[in-house]
Protein backbone atom coordinates (compact mmCIF):
# COMPACT_ATOMS: atom_id res chain seq x y z
CA UNK A 1 0.00 0.00 0.00
CA UNK A 2 1.30 3.10 -1.25
CA UNK A 3 2.22 6.22 1.42
CA UNK A 4 0.96 9.74 0.73
CA UNK A 5 3.58 11.50 -1.20
CA UNK A 6 5.17 14.06 0.52
CA UNK A 7 3.66 16.84 -0.95
CA UNK A 8 0.39 15.52 -1.05
CA UNK A 9 -1.67 16.80 1.92
CA UNK A 10 -3.11 13.67 4.12
CA UNK A 11 -6.53 14.02 4.67
CA UNK A 12 -8.29 11.98 7.55
CA UNK A 13 -11.66 11.59 8.41
CA UNK A 14 -13.82 10.30 11.50
CA UNK A 15 -17.06 8.25 10.88
CA UNK A 16 -19.53 7.20 13.82
CA UNK A 17 -22.10 4.73 12.90
CA UNK A 18 -25.02 4.30 15.12
CA UNK A 19 -26.88 1.07 14.74
CA UNK A 20 -28.45 -1.59 16.57
CA UNK A 21 -26.26 -4.54 15.31
CA UNK A 22 -22.62 -3.60 15.89
CA UNK A 23 -21.38 -7.03 14.90
CA UNK A 24 -23.15 -6.51 11.16
CA UNK A 25 -20.48 -3.87 11.03
CA UNK A 26 -17.00 -4.99 12.58
CA UNK A 27 -15.93 -7.72 10.10
CA UNK A 28 -16.16 -5.50 6.88
CA UNK A 29 -14.63 -2.69 8.48
CA UNK A 30 -11.44 -4.38 9.71
CA UNK A 31 -10.87 -5.83 6.48
CA UNK A 32 -8.89 -5.89 3.49
CA UNK A 33 -8.73 -1.73 2.53
CA UNK A 34 -10.63 -0.49 4.93
CA UNK A 35 -9.28 -1.86 7.87
CA UNK A 36 -5.48 -0.82 5.84
CA UNK A 37 -6.83 2.85 6.02
CA UNK A 38 -7.79 2.93 9.01
CA UNK A 39 -4.08 1.44 9.66
CA UNK A 40 -2.07 3.75 8.14
CA UNK A 41 -4.30 6.79 10.53
CA UNK A 42 -6.28 7.93 7.28
CA UNK A 43 -9.73 7.00 8.54
CA UNK A 44 -10.89 6.32 12.10
CA UNK A 45 -14.62 4.48 12.21
CA UNK A 46 -16.35 3.57 15.83
CA UNK A 47 -19.50 1.74 16.35
CA UNK A 48 -22.52 2.81 18.64
CA UNK A 49 -24.82 0.41 19.38
CA UNK A 50 -28.45 2.21 19.78
CA UNK A 51 -29.70 0.77 22.77
CA UNK A 52 -27.07 2.50 24.88
CA UNK A 53 -29.10 5.44 24.61
CA UNK A 54 -32.30 3.13 25.08
CA UNK A 55 -35.26 3.75 26.85
CA UNK A 56 -35.94 2.18 30.57
CA UNK A 57 -34.51 -1.08 32.10
CA UNK A 58 -34.69 -2.47 28.67
CA UNK A 59 -33.42 0.09 26.48
CA UNK A 60 -36.21 0.52 24.36
CA UNK A 61 -35.28 1.62 21.06
CA UNK A 62 -38.67 1.64 19.24
CA UNK A 63 -42.50 1.37 19.49
CA UNK A 64 -45.97 0.64 17.35
CA UNK A 65 -47.05 2.90 14.99
CA UNK A 66 -49.84 5.78 15.76
CA UNK A 67 -52.45 4.89 14.01
CA UNK A 68 -52.05 1.07 13.63
CA UNK A 69 -49.81 -1.14 10.90
CA UNK A 70 -47.45 -3.68 10.83
CA UNK A 71 -43.61 -3.64 12.73
CA UNK A 72 -42.24 -1.35 15.01
CA UNK A 73 -40.61 2.07 14.49
CA UNK A 74 -37.55 4.00 15.44
CA UNK A 75 -38.20 6.34 18.78
CA UNK A 76 -37.07 9.42 18.40
CA UNK A 77 -35.76 9.89 21.69
CA UNK A 78 -32.82 7.44 21.99
CA UNK A 79 -31.78 8.81 18.45
CA UNK A 80 -31.65 12.60 19.92
CA UNK A 81 -29.61 11.08 22.29
CA UNK A 82 -27.03 9.53 20.56
CA UNK A 83 -26.89 12.65 18.27
CA UNK A 84 -26.46 14.94 21.10
CA UNK A 85 -23.72 13.36 22.36
CA UNK A 86 -21.56 12.27 19.39
CA UNK A 87 -22.29 15.54 17.16
CA UNK A 88 -19.63 18.39 16.78
CA UNK A 89 -20.23 21.37 15.00
CA UNK A 90 -17.90 20.18 12.20
CA UNK A 91 -20.33 16.75 11.80
CA UNK A 92 -22.30 16.14 9.08
CA UNK A 93 -25.25 13.44 9.84
CA UNK A 94 -26.65 11.19 7.83
CA UNK A 95 -29.86 8.50 7.45
CA UNK A 96 -29.87 5.65 5.63
CA UNK A 97 -32.79 5.50 4.13
CA UNK A 98 -34.60 4.24 0.91
CA UNK A 99 -36.20 7.81 0.53
CA UNK A 100 -33.06 9.50 0.63
CA UNK A 101 -31.20 11.09 -2.30
CA UNK A 102 -29.31 7.83 -4.63
CA UNK A 103 -26.02 7.50 -3.82
CA UNK A 104 -23.34 7.98 -6.69
CA UNK A 105 -19.37 8.56 -6.94
CA UNK A 106 -20.04 11.96 -7.17
CA UNK A 107 -21.47 12.39 -3.35
CA UNK A 108 -18.79 10.00 -2.38
CA UNK A 109 -16.09 12.22 -2.78
CA UNK A 110 -18.06 15.46 -1.63
CA UNK A 111 -18.54 13.06 1.51
CA UNK A 112 -14.64 12.30 1.87
CA UNK A 113 -14.06 15.97 2.03
CA UNK A 114 -16.08 15.79 5.59
CA UNK A 115 -13.67 15.60 8.77
CA UNK A 116 -16.92 13.71 10.81
CA UNK A 117 -19.53 11.75 9.41
CA UNK A 118 -22.29 10.07 11.67
CA UNK A 119 -24.34 7.04 10.05
CA UNK A 120 -27.46 6.29 11.62
CA UNK A 121 -28.78 3.35 10.68
CA UNK A 122 -32.55 2.34 11.20
CA UNK A 123 -34.25 -0.73 11.53
CA UNK A 124 -37.63 -2.42 11.43
CA UNK A 125 -40.20 -0.81 10.10
CA UNK A 126 -38.84 2.28 9.53
CA UNK A 127 -38.48 5.39 11.80
CA UNK A 128 -40.37 8.34 13.44
CA UNK A 129 -40.72 10.72 10.75
CA UNK A 130 -39.21 13.44 13.30
CA UNK A 131 -36.01 11.78 13.50
CA UNK A 132 -35.45 13.40 9.49
CA UNK A 133 -35.39 16.47 11.36
CA UNK A 134 -31.99 15.39 13.39
CA UNK A 135 -29.84 14.76 10.29
CA UNK A 136 -28.27 16.69 8.07
CA UNK A 137 -28.68 14.42 4.56
CA UNK A 138 -30.49 11.35 3.81
CA UNK A 139 -28.91 8.83 0.92
CA UNK A 140 -30.12 5.70 -0.34
CA UNK A 141 -28.01 3.06 -2.21
CA UNK A 142 -30.71 2.07 -4.72
CA UNK A 143 -34.51 1.68 -5.18
CA UNK A 144 -35.05 -1.27 -3.12
CA UNK A 145 -35.68 -2.20 0.65
CA UNK A 146 -32.69 -3.73 2.65
CA UNK A 147 -33.67 -5.11 6.18
CA UNK A 148 -32.04 -2.73 7.74
CA UNK A 149 -28.99 0.53 6.97
CA UNK A 150 -26.24 -1.36 8.25
CA UNK A 151 -25.17 -2.66 4.65
CA UNK A 152 -26.10 0.67 3.40
CA UNK A 153 -23.75 2.19 5.25
CA UNK A 154 -20.68 0.47 4.40
CA UNK A 155 -21.40 0.89 0.64
CA UNK A 156 -21.09 4.40 1.47
CA UNK A 157 -17.77 3.98 4.17
CA UNK A 158 -16.44 1.84 1.31
CA UNK A 159 -16.89 4.19 -1.58
CA UNK A 160 -15.58 7.35 0.56
CA UNK A 161 -12.82 6.36 2.59
CA UNK A 162 -10.98 4.57 -0.47
CA UNK A 163 -10.45 8.31 -2.15
CA UNK A 164 -8.67 9.78 0.65
CA UNK A 165 -4.97 10.56 -0.76
CA UNK A 166 -2.97 7.76 0.27
CA UNK A 167 -5.31 5.19 0.82
CA UNK A 168 -5.26 3.38 -2.59
CA UNK A 169 -2.70 3.85 -5.64
CA UNK A 170 -4.12 7.11 -7.43
CA UNK A 171 -4.56 6.03 -10.59
CA UNK A 172 -6.77 3.46 -9.61
CA UNK A 173 -9.30 5.83 -8.56
CA UNK A 174 -8.79 8.43 -11.55
CA UNK A 175 -9.39 5.64 -14.11
CA UNK A 176 -12.13 3.39 -12.66
CA UNK A 177 -15.64 3.46 -13.44
CA UNK A 178 -17.90 7.04 -12.73
CA UNK A 179 -14.67 8.77 -11.99
CA UNK A 180 -15.55 11.07 -14.80
CA UNK A 181 -19.05 10.42 -15.31
CA UNK A 182 -17.87 6.79 -17.41
CA UNK A 183 -17.81 3.30 -17.14
CA UNK A 184 -14.24 1.84 -17.12
CA UNK A 185 -12.76 0.35 -19.89
CA UNK A 186 -12.15 -3.42 -20.54
CA UNK A 187 -9.05 -4.85 -18.98
CA UNK A 188 -7.01 -7.49 -19.27
CA UNK A 189 -4.26 -9.85 -17.77
CA UNK A 190 -2.43 -12.95 -18.58
CA UNK A 191 -2.65 -15.23 -19.74
CA UNK A 192 -2.81 -13.97 -23.62
CA UNK A 193 -4.89 -16.53 -25.26
CA UNK A 194 -8.30 -17.95 -22.81
CA UNK A 195 -10.12 -20.58 -24.38
CA UNK A 196 -10.04 -19.09 -27.75
CA UNK A 197 -10.23 -15.45 -26.53
CA UNK A 198 -7.37 -12.93 -26.88
CA UNK A 199 -6.18 -9.77 -25.81
CA UNK A 200 -6.74 -6.66 -27.92
CA UNK A 201 -2.90 -6.29 -29.98
CA UNK A 202 -3.00 -2.69 -29.15
CA UNK A 203 -2.59 -3.35 -25.46
CA UNK A 204 1.07 -4.84 -26.11
CA UNK A 205 1.99 -2.69 -28.91
CA UNK A 206 4.25 -0.23 -26.51
CA UNK A 207 2.16 2.78 -28.28
CA UNK A 208 1.01 4.58 -25.27
CA UNK A 209 -1.31 7.23 -27.26
CA UNK A 210 -3.04 4.36 -29.10
CA UNK A 211 -3.49 2.27 -25.92
CA UNK A 212 -4.65 5.81 -24.19
CA UNK A 213 -6.84 6.35 -27.11
CA UNK A 214 -8.30 2.83 -27.31
CA UNK A 215 -8.85 2.83 -23.44
CA UNK A 216 -11.43 5.72 -23.76
CA UNK A 217 -12.82 4.75 -26.95
CA UNK A 218 -13.96 1.45 -25.24
CA UNK A 219 -14.91 3.54 -22.16
CA UNK A 220 -17.58 5.45 -24.45
CA UNK A 221 -18.37 2.55 -26.11
CA UNK A 222 -19.06 0.60 -22.89
CA UNK A 223 -21.09 3.30 -21.57
CA UNK A 224 -22.74 3.74 -24.59
CA UNK A 225 -23.85 -0.08 -24.73
CA UNK A 226 -24.84 -0.12 -21.03
CA UNK A 227 -25.71 2.99 -19.59
CA UNK A 228 -26.74 5.50 -22.02
CA UNK A 229 -28.16 8.12 -19.24
CA UNK A 230 -24.58 8.84 -18.65
CA UNK A 231 -24.05 10.13 -21.69
CA UNK A 232 -27.53 12.13 -22.33
CA UNK A 233 -26.51 15.34 -20.86
CA UNK A 234 -22.75 15.22 -20.62
CA UNK A 235 -20.98 17.85 -22.46
CA UNK A 236 -18.28 15.89 -24.80
CA UNK A 237 -14.42 17.27 -26.41
CA UNK A 238 -14.01 17.28 -29.49
CA UNK A 239 -11.60 13.66 -29.08
CA UNK A 240 -14.59 12.08 -27.53
CA UNK A 241 -17.69 13.04 -30.02
CA UNK A 242 -15.45 11.57 -32.62
CA UNK A 243 -14.64 8.34 -30.77
CA UNK A 244 -18.71 8.35 -30.51
CA UNK A 245 -19.45 8.77 -33.91
CA UNK A 246 -16.90 6.26 -34.79
CA UNK A 247 -18.90 3.68 -32.39
CA UNK A 248 -22.40 4.78 -33.11
CA UNK A 249 -21.82 4.43 -37.43
CA UNK A 250 -19.87 0.98 -35.87
CA UNK A 251 -21.91 -0.50 -33.73
CA UNK A 252 -21.95 -4.14 -32.62
CA UNK A 253 -19.72 -5.29 -29.43
CA UNK A 254 -15.57 -4.57 -29.13
CA UNK A 255 -13.59 -6.84 -30.93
Amino acid sequence: MPSPKADQPTMTIEIDIVTLFPAMLAGPLSDSIPGRIQEQGLATVRVHDLRTWGLGRHRSVDDTPYGGGPGMIFRPEPVAAALAELRRPDSLVILLDPAGEVFDQARAVELALHAHLILVCPRYEGIDERIRGMVDLELSIGDFVLTGGELAALVVIDALIRLLPGAIDDDSTTEESFADGLLEYPQYTRPAIFEGRGVPAILSSGDHAAVRRWRRREALRRTLERRPDLLADRVLGPEDRTLLGELESEGGPAE
